[in-house]
């Protein structure tokens, strides 16, 4: 079979870049793209390609690509490739791959750290005993590190070696250490090459202290408070503690930034009923099977709308017009709620709403939805009076229409923060309650007044 312009050119420009005959810089996200258009056309290529990789890039590719790539990389990549490339990623990296590869197959997670050397080994064990939303899961433990007592140009001579041997990578700060390797400051490369390199630390930061007090964050802190430093003050790195303000690594923004990639898409899914992880995964039949649990629940609260029709089903036969507008009704306050849900678990998410500000947050969304309410009500009550010539239908489905866009603003603002209450994702389950409440009281409120004021 012919392969497609696109697989010839993304194997061309592998076989390229292995060979280093490519004059330009690729990232490993863009070789991850291309491995994964070949990997749709031949599985065989892919690994062929994938094995050609130097251990200082496969880790980081590995990484790059879907995990559900994974399962197939361990079955032909070799141990000893593997256990190289890992000791090449940073420590947190080198944690994540190792963690990724344990959930597929635990032997092979524990050959493979067994093989790293005595370091690296306990950096993985120590960031693997962390819960995976304090801040210490997510940093790197290569840093940096100058005594107050240094000399300035002894320590630009150390990171200059480290740079040459490749032991540091994305160094934007020195941090500044004391006794017990305690933080004292932080001082960016580019204040440093400011500084007199005859000098001491001590010395050319006499009377400068307040300049370079560093932000840092707990090892046991939430992820959250890293991600609102980083959103608060432009950061490139933030370095991370024990209680005793001891340094113990630190975090930087590219790996903020997936973090809140991460998250993001997550609240996406689990606001849709669906799983990430599965969905992700190649078979049709475990992706479909995932959504199964959803569309029942989904359907069981359908029918607990249709059962509200049902009560008023004499009054619908009367007038066929309710049946014609009874969806408007449910179907604004459904997606007026779902404004307003979405608002409510992203700014739970970001930690923009808490305990304090709840209040604050409740009163705008209904004051948004009466204003909505208002507006919508009038509107659907002027066109279904000239759309059936009669007024009392006007009045009816605009009563009903203010009702549920009304109900649906509370309702999509009070759930996510009484599930976030309880312990439960908000974005969880969130959907489900919000659509069945604006079914049925848009339903119960449309129906029922039109019993009391057409019948």
């Amino acid at each position: 079979m012919a392969k497609s312009k696109e697989i010839k050119d993304s194997i061309d420009i592998i076989e390229s870049y292995l060979l280093g005959e490519i004059d330009y810089e690729v990232s490993v996200s863009d070789l991850a793209k291309y491995l994964k258009a070949i990997r749709a056309d031949d599985e065989t290529i892919f690994i062929e390609l994938l094995q050609k990789f130097p251990n200082d890039i496969l880790g980081d590719l590995v990484l790059e690509l879907p995990e559900h790539y994974l399962k197939e990389i361990l079955e032909n990549i070799s141990s000893e490739q593997l256990s190289e490339a890992i000791e090449e990623l940073e420590s947190d990296d080198a944690t994540d791959l190792i963690q990724d590869i344990e959930e597929i197959d635990e032997e092979k997670a524990e050959e493979l750290l067994s093989s790293l050397d005595k370091e690296d080994q306990e950096d993985i064990k120590r960031l693997s005993r962390y819960d995976e939303n304090k801040a210490g899961a997510y940093m790197q433990t290569e840093v940096f590190t100058a005594s107050y007592d240094e000399k300035i140009q002894s320590a630009v001579d150390r990171l200059r070696e480290l740079k040459k041997e490749g032991e540091l990578e994305n160094v934007h700060q020195v941090s500044i250490v004391g006794k017990l390797d305690r933080l004292l400051y932080t001082i960016s490369l580019e204040d440093l090459i400011t500084f007199n390199f005859d000098n001491t630390f001590s010395k050319e930061l006499e009377g400068r202290e307040d300049e370079f007090k560093p932000r840092y964050v707990r090892d046991d802190e939430d992820i959250s408070k890293v991600i609102e430093y980083f959103e608060d003050y432009d950061l490139t790195a933030l370095p991370i503690v024990d209680y005793h303000g001891k340094l113990l690594g630190r975090i930087t923004s590219d790996d903020v930034h997936d973090i809140i990639q991460e998250r993001a898409t997550d609240q996406i899914y689990k606001l849709a009923g669906v799983d990430d992880e599965i969905e992700h995964e190649e078979s049709t039949f475990e992706a479909g099977k995932a959504r199964v649990t959803w569309l029942f629940l989904n359907l069981c609260t359908a029918i607990l709308g249709a059962s509200v029709i049902g009560l008023f089903q004499d009054v619908i036969a009367s007038y066929v017009a309710l049946a014609i507008l009874m969806p408007i009704v449910a179907s604004m306050g459904g997606n007026a709620g779902t404004q307003s849900l979405t608002i409510m678990v992203r700014q739970l998410a970001l930690g923009d709403v808490d305990r304090e500000n709840a209040k604050e947050a409740i009163k705008k969304e209904l004051s948004i939805a009466i204003a909505n309410g208002l507006i919508f009500a009038f509107s659907i009550g002027i066109i279904a009076y000239i759309w059936f010539n009669d007024s009392r239908i006007g009045i009816v489905i605009a009563v009903a229409m203010m009702i549920n866009l009304v109900t649906a603003g509370v309702v999509g603002s009070l759930v996510p923060l009484g599930l976030k209450r309880v312990g439960v994702d908000p974005a969880v389950g969130s959907s489900v309650f919000l659509t069945t409440t604006t079914d049925i009281v848009g339903f119960f409120s449309f129906l029922g007044l039109a019993n009391l004021v057409l019948m």
